[in-house]
């Protein structure tokens, strides 16, 4: 009986479905063309594919090249560089630049499907809902185009329409790289060693979220409010009666791009100032809100005529959990201040391990590129820069970084390119330095809200009440002779000493947690004894619980400083 090849029975399966072939072939010859022909290698007798592609020029292609490939190959791919670019580990340098430039720019389509698109979402022709609308877009992208219009009561908005059957060529696009994905990640060395699957769902999330208007709408109010302390920073915000699925409206912002400033104008605002302050107000959507503009590229970012920054394009948004937030600001506090190993720690911490993960090698790799920034001039390398080197060595050492690094390399990188822009020599390190210590006061004061609060108590609650049986649960099982204690006598004393601290501990911590827990309740019953205003139990039982604890720290430093008895005789 023949045996059977599972590389050629999956690639059967995925070249079963006739429509898309032709998507097959321009995806085959790109990852031919452009040195990634790992997969077809694996195929053993498979060569269906190589017939299709034909024509390629022998020569290396440039990284130029692979922009202009993709840019022809349609909004899917397009958006597939733009998340590629902020993978070190996945592409060189060279590479990750040119992608870090590619245009979204698209031919605009007919202003009749424009017409079209309004009434459906809307529900009334343009000539009802709005006073002025100009035909030609100021700008057109892959997936939609921007036209100037004024409201009926005057007001002068930007309108962002969709593009027509872009859902249906990006969702076919996607099933097709999701095959190609889970094949690579199946039967070749660098789809499992780099998580294809996992690459693919967080460019689809993106995209999919990208095309959702309605939640690009959310987004800009959400950021918008976030960054309302920041005075020198505009974010459009939508008009909800005027915003759809595919139709999205906002007010308008006047200004030009930071890439076409004039050195005339560059006399009218301070660049330094406004770098410092886009860059903590980055810093801030990341580490504190959790929520940030993934994308702040030069077309989504611009001086306003009144000389502030502009906030444009939101659908490409990040999010960072609370913990993962704690995490990154450790590792920029560790990068910027040159602390090599526990930049190592916490990147080998928040990552997935590989079987044959090298950890000595990124260790060392990690305190070279420390070294390197610290012994460069700062205008030399950025933190943006050596994030990204981190997911290089990541990646050639077998070990794999969450997205939210990644994303996070991209944003702080891009936001560098923009700063130079503003103002030729600004530091990003610096900026990091100055704004951390307030952006970690910021984190403590949104830890320390009343919700977060009694979280906390209740957790406390729920330690104190599952203690007892689980000490008992330990006791019985040394009872059956399933643990074993081995000590030598003279340590015996020390041990049962050590033991007698824990357990008066642990319970005069329990009674200060149910203090604690029962002046909270109490805070809720009002009477007629107050102390400072309020319930006079309730502070009764605080003033209890913080004597308490100042007893309980001073035994516990007291007792460490004495140490254990000695042994009598």
């Amino acid at each position: 009986m023949r045996g059977t090849n599972p590389a050629r029975e999956t690639l059967e399966k995925m070249i079963f479905k006739t429509k898309h072939l032709p998507r097959y072939k321009d995806i085959g010859r790109l990852v031919w063309r452009h040195g990634r022909s790992d997969v077809f290698r694996q195929l053993g007798d498979i060569t269906d594919l190589r017939d299709h592609v034909n024509g390629v020029n022998a020569n290396d292609p440039t990284p130029e090249e692979l922009v202009a490939d993709l840019e022809r190959m349609g909004p899917t791919f397009i958006k597939l560089g733009q998340i590629l670019s902020s993978r070190s580990d996945l592409l060189p340098e060279p590479y990750l630049k040119a992608l870090s430039k590619l245009q979204d720019k698209c031919e605009p389509f007919p202003f009749e499907q424009v017409e079209e698109i309004v009434q459906h979402e809307l529900g009334a022709r343009i000539s009802k809902a709005f006073q002025e609308f100009d035909e030609k877009p100021l700008a057109a992208a892959s997936l939609g185009q921007v036209h100037r219009a004024v409201l009926r009561d005057g007001r002068k908005v930007a309108v962002k329409v969709q593009r027509p059957g872009i859902r249906k060529q990006i969702a076919e696009d996607l099933e097709v790289l999701e095959e190609i994905a889970t094949f690579a990640e199946a039967h070749t060395d660098i789809g499992r060693r780099h998580h294809f699957g996992e690459v693919l769902e967080q460019f689809r999330k993106s995209l999919v979220q990208e095309l959702d208007y309605q939640r690009e709408a959310e987004h800009l109010a959400i950021i918008g409010g976030h960054l309302r302390e920041f005075t020198l920073i505009r974010v459009a915000q939508p008009i909800s009666d005027y915003t759809a699925r595919a139709v999205l409206t906002m007010n308008y912002l006047e200004g030009r791009k930071i890439t076409e400033l004039s050195p005339l104008l560059r006399l009218d605002f301070n660049g330094n100032a406004l770098a410092d302050e886009l860059f903590r107000a980055y810093l801030k959507q990341i580490l504190v809100d959790g929520i940030f503009h993934a994308d702040p590229h030069p077309g989504n970012i611009f001086i306003a005529d009144d000389l502030k920054i502009g906030l444009l394009d939101l659908g490409m948004i990040g999010r960072v959990t609370p913990a993962m937030q704690e995490t990154l600001l450790k590792l920029l506090l560790a990068v910027s201040e040159g602390r090599a190993e526990d930049a190592a720690d916490i990147a080998i911490r928040i990552s997935q391990t590989d079987d044959d993960f090298d950890e000595p090698h990124f260790r060392r790799r990690i305190g070279d590129l420390v070294a390197r920034m610290q012994d460069n001039t700062l205008t030399q390398i950025d933190i943006g820069r050596l994030l990204l080197e981190v997911g290089r060595a990541a990646g050639e050492t077998g070990l794999f970084v969450p997205s939210e690094l990644t994303m996070l390399s991209k944003t702080l990188l891009q936001l560098y390119e923009i700063g130079r822009c503003l103002q030729p020599d600004f530091n990003p390190n610096e900026a990091v330095r100055c704004h951390t210590t307030g952006i970690l006061k910021q984190r403590l004061k949104k830890d320390f809200t009343p919700g977060n609060f009694f979280t906390t108590l209740l957790d406390v609650k729920e330690f104190a009440g599952q203690l007892p049986s689980r000490v008992m649960t330990i006791l019985d099982t040394i009872g059956k002779g399933q643990i074993e204690l081995k000590m030598r006598s003279d340590d015996t004393l020390r041990v049962l000493d050590g033991f007698q601290k824990v357990a008066n501990r642990i319970a005069a911590g329990v009674v200060l947690a149910a203090l604690i827990i029962g002046a909270a309740l109490l805070m809720q019953v009002h009477t007629s004894f107050t102390i400072l205003g309020y319930p006079g139990f309730a502070m009764l039982c605080f003033i209890a619980a913080g004597a308490g604890g100042v007893w309980l720290l001073f035994d516990i430093f007291w007792r460490d400083i004495k140490g254990p008895k000695k042994p009598r005789g």
